[in-house]
């Protein structure tokens, strides 16, 4: 791809790396295409944030094609990954600790399997503590880590599908197809109270956003050596 590509506008399908921030591979594809081609700026942003500890795709766009950015936004999104039975955690996910435990005797294949079908819908969620919403000009996870408390309301968000795809009590793996806005890391949460247990997001995996998927995208690594190469 030429400086002209670049600045007329690509939509870059990029795999996201463990424990990356979205921003941080925006950072880096936006440095490189600067260097490549002696430029003082370029526009480049991502359509959708990505947990560090989340992989899988992320749409990458640069130049006019960045104006697209909240139509790629908006598509609907499929996750897969794991959730661990039995303990939750502040963040809901792997960030923190485990702070409670509980009971997992109950819990059947059956049981998670007809359980999914309470999240599948409109479904009311709220966010967790540990994101990247604004409340009063600050981040909810600037808060968090401060220990800092804070209400955060609930928002209607809608699951499309919601399977469990192999049981390996504590760990459950599943895939979920939903609408922007949809935090999986409150569904694990959620899925874990329904069980009269807890649960929380141990693996997360971005496969899908709208007619893109993760079996199109390459590494960072992939695209910054073609960049050289061009």
């Amino acid at each position: 791809m030429t400086e002209e590509d670049f600045k007329n506008g690509q939509v870059l399908l990029i795999d996201k790396p463990l424990t990356w921030t979205s921003f941080q591979a925006v950072n880096k594809i936006r440095w490189h295409i600067k260097q490549r081609f002696n430029l003082k700026k370029i526009k480049v942003g991502h359509a959708g944030t990505l947990d560090p500890l989340a992989t899988g795709l992320l749409i990458i766009c640069t130049g006019k094609q960045t104006k697209e950015i909240n139509t790629y936004q908006g598509q609907i999104k499929e996750y897969t990954g794991t959730f661990t039975l039995g303990g939750t955690t502040p963040s809901y996910d792997l960030e923190t600790e485990v702070n409670e435990t509980f009971s997992i005797d109950n819990i059947t294949e059956d049981l998670l399997k007809q359980t999914t079908q309470k999240f599948i819908g409109d479904i009311e969620q709220k966010p967790p503590i540990f994101s990247a919403i604004k409340k009063d000009g600050k981040r909810l996870y600037e808060l968090a880590r401060k220990g800092e408390t804070t209400e955060i309301k609930s928002r209607t968000v809608t699951v499309f599908e919601f399977e469990i795809t192999k049981v390996a009590i504590p760990n459950i793996e599943f895939r979920v197809v939903c609408s922007k806005g949809t935090y999986i890391r409150s569904l694990a949460y959620d899925f874990g109270k329904a069980l009269d247990s807890g649960a929380h997001l141990s693996v997360l995996r971005r496969t899908k956003i709208g007619d893109y998927s993760v079996d199109n995208a390459e590494s960072i690594e992939g695209f910054l050596d073609k960049l050289k190469i061009e």
